[in-house]
Parts: structure tokens; sequence; C-alpha cells
């Protein structure tokens, strides 16, 4: 998207569309950056390290960037944009902070460990306050949010409506660990049907929009998908891990019982 619009894409950093050509280099570099990133995940290469820089990256971003232009945002309309971003970024933080913990090595020591377990419940914490606020949104404001729903899909109230439900309860399940493995899958699969019906069908009807941005709202909406993937996941691998914890000992409780006896 770098190469192809004008300046760094409000995704990463709002209101930089116009950038000195003497600085135009940091285009180039982000987009570098992005793109090296993401091969390295996709094959395989150093996937924790990487994520964890590129997560923390995003937190910074969020912080330093994204939040203070929402603060400073004077009108109703600027703060409603530079919202949808604020929560996007923080939630991608999250979803690269939980991608760096669950790819740990199992041979780490057990300090990176514990930090690495602190790490993925900030990561899913970020994740899951974008889904309770997007939530909150979707049942507070129905009317003007259903008429982002394409006219091809029937029944437009109710659809944002439920997936504001959706949204919620999703966010209170991983907050309080409640039933994340299938509340999360169904979230996943939630966020690829929107992905298809309603992004992917803005993407190719209006690909210029406001510079590309329908594009990056598809892609972000695919990325949420896999984090939500990544969740469900790791919350079953947690319970097999315990289930195996428990098991070991109690057969270890068993020996030396035996032992005892003898």
């Amino acid at each position: 998207m770098h190469f192809f619009f004008p300046g760094i894409r409000p995704i990463i950093l709002p209101n930089l569309s116009n950038i000195p050509s003497f600085l135009y280099w940091t285009v180039y570099l982000t987009a570098i950056v992005l793109i090296g990133s993401g091969i390295l995940i996709s094959i395989g290469k150093r996937i924790t390290a990487v994520s964890l820089i590129i997560g923390i990256g995003f937190f910074l971003l969020f912080l330093f960037g994204h939040l203070p232009s929402f603060l400073s945002a004077t009108t109703r309309a600027d703060k409603l944009k530079y919202w949808v971003n604020l929560n996007k970024t923080l939630a991608l933080s999250g979803g690269f902070l939980i991608l760096a913990s669950v790819n740990m090595k199992d041979t780490a020591g057990e300090k990176i460990k514990s930090f690495f377990n602190a790490v993925l419940i900030v990561g899913k914490c970020f994740f899951a306050l974008m889904l309770l606020l997007f939530g909150i949104g979707h049942l507070t404001s129905t009317t003007s949010l259903s008429a982002l729903v394409p006219k091809y899909i029937p029944f437009a109230k109710f659809w944002t409506f439920a997936g504001g439900i959706i949204l919620v309860v999703s966010a209170i399940s991983i907050f309080v660990n409640f039933k994340v493995k299938k509340i999360a899958f169904i979230l996943s699969i939630t966020l690829f049907v929107w992905l298809v019906t309603l992004h992917l069908y803005y993407t190719f009807l209006f690909p210029h929009w406001q510079e590309g941005e329908n594009f990056i709202g598809s892609l972000t909406c695919l990325a949420f998908c896999g984090t939500a993937l990544l969740i469900s996941r790791n919350a079953k691998i947690s319970s097999t891990a315990t289930t195996n914890k428990l098991n070991v000992q109690a057969a270890n409780e068993a020996k030396e019982q035996i032992s005892f006896q003898r």
C-alpha cells in the first residue's frame, strides 16, 4: 500500500499522507519493514523475535501517534476517524504479542516463559479491549453503522446488533477466560464472514476510496480473524497442557504412595 498511495498509511500513523520529499525514504522503509516481517513470519523464521518487535512497535505507534491525535481532535468527525485506527492499532499490537508468545520455544528458560506468559495476557487484553469498544459501538450506534451493511444483505440493523453482541461476548470471554476456545473460534468465523461479505465487497467496489482504506480494512479484518484463531488454539493448548500436567502429578503421587506402602 505504501508503494501505491502517498505517505504513510493512517493505520500506521495518522496525518502523514503528505511527507516532504527529503523524508519520503521513511515511507519506503516502513513498507520494507512490514513486508520483511510478513515474509519472515510466513516462512516460520524468527517468529517470536519479529512478532515481539512489531507488537511493541505498534503499541508505541498507538501510544505516541494515534492516542495524541485522538485526544487533540476537536470535532466529532475527527475523533471518530482517529478512534477507529486507535483501537485497530492496539489490537494489531495485541495480535503480534500473542503470536510471539504462542511461538516461544519449549526449551526456553523459566524466566523467559514467565515473561512471554505475561506478554500473552497483555496481548489478549489489547485485542479484547478493541472487541469490547467496537462491540459497544455496534450496540449504541446500530442505526448509523447498519448503513454500512451492503444493500444485498437483508435485516441490516439486526446483523449490526448481533455483531455487537458477538464482539462484546468475545471480549468478556477473553477477559475472564471463560469458554475461550469455542467463543474465540466463533469470533474468527464471524470476522471471516464480515471479511467476505462486507470488507471485500467494498474493496472491489471502491478500491481507491480514501487512498485504499477499504483494502486496509480488509487486511486488518483478516489479521483479527487470525488473532481470534490464535487465541482459540492457545486456549486448547493451555487446557491440554494443564490436563497433562495434572495427569503426571497424579501418576507421581501414586508412585510415591506405592513406594511408601512397600
